[in-house]
């Protein structure tokens, strides 16, 4: 009951930021139009798949081991890649701030703290593999979309600014950031899997 109702304060933390940020798109009057920029994020696309997850878990769905972790590989890139390369870049203030506050820094830490107090550990090294499916559809999505729209969501993946080859390094250089975030997280859930009494 405890990691329900937990999870559930998580999910409306995750709603009230996805919402926050929705109203903070001011210079947008159309709802679609301003959904349609928020999809272009990863952050906002994974928050709503994680915000998805811990409704389910409300209302009683049991959680794998292996989706949990991959939803915690996730949001703990959202929250790196951000308060690593992205926040001094892009200040915001008002609405946004707190946007970001919830998208970027709350929710990969309550979730983290959820996924290490409640979540089943019991993973194999053989799912890695499948916690980079969620990156790696975003990242061909991202390209496809920046290259038709001229509009990217972060300079990083910006093709028209960096040009394809200093992309394509910014993309292997994540993809190896990846592996590694994914590798210490099947490594720490077997480490609290074995050391679980029973």
């Amino acid at each position: 009951m405890l990691a329900r109702l937990t999870a559930f304060a998580l999910a409306i933390v995750g709603l009230a930021a996805l919402r926050a940020q929705f109203d903070a798109l001011t210079g947008l009057s159309l709802a679609v139009d301003r959904i349609w920029a928020m999809a272009a994020y990863f952050t906002i696309l994974t928050n709503a798949l994680l915000v998805a997850h811990l409704l389910a878990i409300t209302k009683g769905w049991q959680i794998s081991a292996s989706r949990a972790a991959g939803l915690m590989v996730a949001i703990t890139t959202v929250g790196i890649l951000y308060h690593a390369l992205l926040a001094s870049q892009f200040p915001t203030e008002g609405l946004g701030w707190w946007a970001d506050l919830g998208l970027h820094t709350v929710m990969p830490l309550g979730f983290a703290a959820w996924w290490l107090g409640f979540a089943p550990k019991n993973v194999h090294w053989r799912d890695v593999p499948q916690w980079l499916i969620w990156p790696a559809i975003y990242a061909a999505y991202a390209m496809i979309r920046g290259q038709k729209t001229g509009a990217w969501a972060y300079p990083f993946l910006n093709a028209d600014a960096l040009g394809w080859p200093h992309v394509v390094r910014n993309i292997g250089a994540l993809v190896v950031a990846l592996v590694l975030l994914s590798l210490a997280v099947a490594a720490l859930a077997r480490i609290l899997h074995s050391a679980k009494p029973g």
